[in-house]
Formats: structure tokens, sequence, C-alpha cells
């Protein structure tokens, strides 16, 4: 029992959805928390921000009863290999996608769908963040679940989870949800009729006002829909990564390319082959800046020991400042 509700058991996904975790931020941000934390400027996914495991370990607990090991991609930068190695050593039936370089969100992403298109042609793929956090991980499950079974429904889109705003961010990207195509319980599934990529603060307001989502980045859909999508926008990128993989010369074929964002330049482009599915249950957060790790933090009861260790530090304040944006 939590909070009073049954919990009920979701079943695993089909053998063809696969599940990428992306892992390969540099974490820039947070450098100064996660040095109080554990002493090295490590990027946040690698390190134990909230609760006593890192945020890579948490992800993985939280899709673990969802994916076999052997459909789960790891997406990581090779300068960060003393970490992911660590974190990873359990993990043997899975791909470990080390990139020479990060070069944005896209990039990584295009590589995870090369690699399962050769091994899985009918995949269908769900992307997940592992600098995120969750409060109810069953809660989470459902939303994947339900985003999967829109996927298979929809083939030709890709469904993208979207958060209620609770105030006007302007570092998120938002979805603008349209009519609903398939009533799923509690969640309705709706056509997106524009995706916001960090709007100004006067749009973040409207935004909010009309009832805008944020979005969560974890999107889900069959791995040919995501290529066609991202092949409509950077083909070359596309292209580049395809050889580079083929020809194992990924480093020289990284050096060469640009930084690709998924929200910015693919997402914000194709709003009319998205759907969006609302997640109000699964306590969403994410821990992109000390703002806000600082602000999950004064929510909960229990504070890690090292908030309590550091002097000056009144997550209570910058909570409040972060309400007020």
């Amino acid at each position: 029992m939590i909070l009073g509700k049954t919990l009920v058991p979701v079943p695993p996904v089909s053998r063809h959805f696969w599940a990428v975790l992306l892992a390969g931020g540099d974490g820039v941000r947070l450098r100064d928390l996660t040095m109080r934390i554990v002493g090295d400027h490590r990027p946040k996914q690698f390190c134990p921000i909230v609760g006593t495991e890192s945020l890579l370990r948490q992800t993985r607990a939280r899709l673990d009863p969802l994916f076999s090991g052997d459909r789960q991609v790891f997406v990581v930068s090779c300068v960060h290999e003393r970490y992911y190695s660590k974190e990873l050593a359990d993990a043997k039936d899975s791909v470990v996608i080390a990139q020479p370089m990060n070069r944005g969100t896209a990039v990584g992403i295009i590589a995870a769908l090369v690699r399962i298109m050769q091994a899985d042609p009918d995949a269908v793929v769900g992307f997940f963040p592992c600098d995120h956090y969750y409060s109810d991980d069953e809660s989470f499950r459902a939303v994947v679940s339900s985003a999967t079974a829109g996927a298979e429904q929809f083939p030709q889109s890709l469904v993208i989870v979207g958060a209620e705003a609770e105030y006007a961010e302007t570092e998120y990207g938002w979805i603008e949800p349209e009519r609903a195509v398939l009533e799923a319980q509690a969640r309705p599934l709706c056509r997106v009729s524009r995706f916001w990529e960090k709007p100004g603060l006067s749009e973040a307001r409207a935004l909010l006002e009309s009832g805008c989502l944020w979005n969560t980045f974890v999107t889900i859909g069959t791995a040919a829909t995501f290529l066609e999508l991202v092949c409509s926008e950077v083909p070359d990128v596309v292209l580049s990564i395809t050889r580079a993989l083929a020809g194992n010369d990924l480093a020289l074929t990284y050096a060469r390319l640009p930084n690709v964002d998924f929200s910015r330049d693919i997402l914000a482009h194709q709003a009319k082959r998205l759907l969006v599915l609302r997640d109000s249950g699964s306590g969403w957060a994410d821990l992109g800046s000390p703002d806000r790790v600082l602000g999950l933090l004064a929510k909960n009861v229990k504070q890690p020991a090292w908030l309590r260790q550091t002097p000056g530090v009144s997550p209570e304040v910058r909570t409040s400042r972060e309400v007020e944006k």
C-alpha cells in the first residue's frame, strides 16, 4: 500500500520495446553541488543527489520492471568512463554507446536508433533522461505503459510525456495539447498543437494560464518514426552517424558534427507528428539547476546528509525565488 492506494503491478512491455537511458550530459550547472556531495565534478547522473544511489542507478531501478537487460541501451560519453564503468558493471546484457564527445541529445538519440534498428527493425523505443527525479515510480511505470500503448496504436506519431506545469518556467520545453485522440483512463492521449522550447517569461506565463504542459523529455515511438523525423531535420547527421557506426570511426565523425538538441531542433519543428500524454502523479522533477535541486529537497521531510552539512544553504529561499519566475 502507498498513500492508501493498492499497487497494481505493471506488466513488462513487448519484447520489441527498447529503453534508451540518456546519460551523456556534462552536468556543468550542478558541478558545485556534486563537489559538495562526492568531492569531485562528476555529472549529476552519476551522483547521489536525492537518496543514497546515483540518479542513473535510480533510473535503472525505475525501468528494470519494464525492460529486460538486453533491451536497454545506455548512451554515455567516453570522458565519463570512470563513472559509468562502475555504474554499469552489472549491465552486461545491455548495449553501451560511448560517445567520443557530447554533441547534444539528438546525436546520442540518433546513434541509439541506428543500433536498435540494426538489431530489431520493428522496435518501439522509449528515451529516458537519467538526471530527473520521480517521487512515485509505480505511477511513472503506469504512464510509460500507457504511452507505449499509444505509440503502438498511432505508429506514425511520437508520444511525449508532459507534466502538469506549476509555474512559468523559462528553461523547460512547453507542450500545447489539442484534442484527445484516445481516452486512456485518467490520462487522455492528445494531439500537440505546438511545442515551445524555452519560451520567454511572458510567453511562459501565458502557456501556464492556458493549461500547457512541461516537456519531461520522455518520448516513445517506433524506431522507424523517430528516424523519419530526425532525417527530415538533420539528414546529414543521421547519414554521418550511420556510416561512422558501420566503419567504427566515431571519434573523427563526432569531431565534425554540430551540436543538435532533440527538443529545440527536432520536436519543436515536428509538433504535428507528436501526441502528448499527461503525467500528473509521478512527481517528476528536472534537476537541471541548483535552484531546482534545493527546491525539491525543501519539500522533503528527510534532508540528505550533504545538505544538512552545507552551511549557508537555504532551500526554502531558493524555492520561493523559483516559484516567482
